[in-house]
């Protein structure tokens, strides 16, 4: 059994995030590791706990992206691998794809790879059902529950979440996967799986360590600009009474004068 996860790190979500006059996302200064991807990580090692294995924790991105491969390896994943190359610069979800499709492929034994169910900072998910389309591998999307996996019949039963509810998905292996937070309670780091990951030299393979070249990542959509919302404005009036019956004899006669009742 090999389960590989993919993690990323995201700008807190508790930041207060804004755009300055010339377009540029204020994110704040803190990262932290994708909250979806905490429960993706999480189900791969209670799966190397209950089948035994080997879980691979990847990432691709630059240096900053090594602190949620650490997170992995603290709570209990085997290896830990980060994909760069400064022709990533810019990628969009189709070139990160490719990039993390063939890294797949270079462990060569995978039998599950298991995302969070978005990015936090995009609030999107397209990057996984490309992964698994460039793979070439079943893809189910929006996970509650593996109830079943076998890596010897090469089998895979999940409950999946819909728009109405649930519902019971089979299919083969290898696949890819991306799960919801009702999966599991996420793991937390022990000590001495954060001494472990300190000490862990993480290989960055590069483009031509995938056999891609850059044209292959080349982005084929970009970002033009960045604005923010336009701030939501009014006003409340106090409507101010004897008693409560009062108040409300005064806020129905505001009602209908406004032609709301």
């Amino acid at each position: 059994m090999h389960v590989v996860t993919i993690a990323s790190m995201t700008p807190d979500t508790e930041a207060a995030v804004s755009v300055d006059a010339s377009g540029n996302v204020q994110w704040g200064d803190k990262l932290v590791v994708n909250p979806w991807d905490e429960y993706a990580i999480t189900e791969a090692v209670l799966l190397k706990e209950a089948h035994s294995g080997q879980v691979t924790v990847m990432a691709v991105g630059a240096e900053a992206q090594a602190e949620a491969l650490k997170h992995g390896l603290a709570i209990g994943c085997d290896q830990a691998i980060r994909v760069w190359d400064p022709a990533l610069v810019g990628a969009d979800s189709l070139a990160y794809a490719r990039a993390a499709a063939a890294a797949i492929r270079k462990l060569g034994d995978a039998d599950l790879v298991i995302f969070g169910k978005e990015m936090s900072d995009s609030a999107s998910d397209q990057h996984v059902f490309q992964t698994a389309r460039k793979l070439g591998w079943t893809m189910i999307g929006f996970v509650a529950k593996i109830e079943a996996i076998d890596f010897a019949a090469r089998t895979i039963r999940v409950r999946r979440m819909t728009d109405q509810g649930s519902e019971v998905v089979s299919g083969r292996l290898p696949a890819v996967i991306s799960v919801l937070k009702d999966i599991n309670e996420p793991k937390y780091p022990t000590f001495i799986g954060i001494r472990k990951a300190a000490k862990a030299e993480i290989p960055v393979w590069s483009l031509a360590d995938l056999g891609l070249s850059a044209a292959a990542v080349a982005p084929r959509t970009a970002i033009s600009g960045h604005r923010e919302l336009p701030r939501r404005e009014g006003s409340a009036e106090i409507i101010e009474g004897a008693s409560a019956q009062e108040q409300a004899a005064k806020l129905v006669a505001r009602l209908l004068e406004e032609k709301i009742l």
